[in-house]
């Protein structure tokens, strides 16, 4: 068997399509596989490359942790810099009430994480999401998935869950005294990266707080650097109570975190000892990766830059089949008028060297959320591909009319 056939044979499948890109080495904004091709990459692992593939200064302070130390005890255990340093210096950039980390190791740990704080906060059951919303697969991140049809075959999931419209203002009604937590996503993701409008996240942090609820922001995609700031939240005048993060966060290495006020952390040592816990959270080398990464972050002009490079990609994507382009920086998604043309779009693009993606629960968008490192000639190469995608639709379409 060939490298591929073992793939499909050996490792357990997501879908019964997969990109099945052969990858030889990743670097900057390319990756490029085994068969000698090159794809400019507008995905970044699924916002998670922020720094783009195999940044210098990432590899470099994850080579010189691995050979000083690697995993040497469960999370919360050992004083480990890395970790240390990383939890500190994210702090310094949030707000006061968000000034302690618990690191675990992906986006939907950092969610059941938040989901556990929430209730042992407020002693309540209930939790509430937002509809088309996307958190995590794992059975608690799942349980506030707001799209029936995937969870259905997972079932029994978490009890007392309900779902708001996102923007939607009179759901606000249904949080309530008996709301441990609100879970939302910043900009929604899977949804079509749908931003808050009229003041939505404002008013729901202000009935959060009329009844004691904890108001969840889900940072792990608009997160590090995406939209413009550090985390999405700070685009829209609020301060959540707990925040989750992960993705972009240590540039392509698996984590996550979840964020809160030093007071409501201390709950999880006690009653129980243990309320929280992970074997691998604070690795050491994935710290070493995130800290390096947020220094780059802050150190640069990475951040401000992607609104000036969102306008390039708004620029450039111009064609009568384009009805929108959603999203803020560089968390874009091109709606387009059906869920054929999107994947169309998304075939021709990996045919011609371009790695663009869907989303979750819009199938009429084209995902686009590259390395944040991307350059403007990147940037007006890629587009040039999209719309030579579009055209081709176009003129098939014509065709066949013909």
């Amino acid at each position: 068997m060939n490298q591929k056939e073992e793939f499909l044979k050996y490792q357990a499948p997501t879908s019964p399509y997969p990109r099945l890109l052969e990858v030889e080495r990743a670097e900057g904004s390319y990756i490029y596989t085994t068969d000698g091709k090159k794809y400019l990459d507008f995905v970044a692992g699924v916002s998670a490359c922020t720094l783009g593939h195999c940044h210098p200064k990432v590899v470099e302070a994850i080579q010189k942790q691995c050979a000083t130390y690697m995993h040497v005890m469960v999370y919360g255990e050992y004083v480990q810099k890395p970790a240390v340093d990383f939890c500190q210096l994210l702090a310094q950039q949030l707000p006061p009430s968000l000034n302690t980390t618990y690191l675990v190791n992906s986006g939907t740990e950092a969610i059941e994480g938040s989901l556990k704080l929430a209730k042992r906060i407020t002693g309540r059951t209930q939790l509430i999401a937002a509809k088309n919303a996307y958190h995590g697969n794992t059975q608690g991140s799942m349980s506030l998935m707001g799209y029936e049809e995937r969870k259905r075959p997972f079932r029994p999931l978490l009890p007392d869950v309900d779902f708001i419209e996102f923007n939607n203002e009179a759901d606000l009604a249904k949080i309530t005294e008996r709301t441990a937590g609100v879970l939302l996503e910043s900009i929604q993701g899977g949804a079509g990266f749908i931003e808050p409008v009229n003041d939505y996240l404002i008013k729901v942090k202000k009935r959060c707080e009329e009844v004691g609820a904890m108001l969840i922001i889900d940072e792990i995609q608009p997160g590090f650097g995406r939209t413009g700031k550090l985390f999405g939240f700070q685009n829209y005048g609020i301060v959540p109570d707990i925040i989750a993060i992960g993705k972009g966060m240590a540039s392509g290495m698996p984590v996550g975190a979840f964020v809160s006020s030093y007071e409501r952390m201390q709950l999880l040592a006690h009653n129980p000892k243990m309320g929280h816990i992970t074997t691998f959270g604070g690795n050491p080398v994935i710290a070493a990766a995130s800290l390096v990464t947020l220094q780059e972050l802050l150190t640069t002009n990475l951040m401000e830059d992607t609104l000036r490079k969102e306008r390039l990609f708004r620029q450039y994507l111009q064609h009568p089949l384009i009805e929108s382009i959603n999203g803020r920086g560089l968390m874009l998604a091109v709606i387009v008028p059906s869920a054929e043309i999107a994947n169309y779009v998304v075939e021709y693009c990996q045919d011609n060297g371009l790695i663009v993606y869907w989303l979750l629960f819009e199938l009429r968008a084209v995902r686009l959320s590259p390395p944040l490192t991307l350059t403007d000639e990147e940037i007006k190469e890629g587009c040039d591909i999209i719309i030579e995608a579009l055209e081709s639709y176009t003129l098939q379409c014509k065709a066949i009319g013909d």
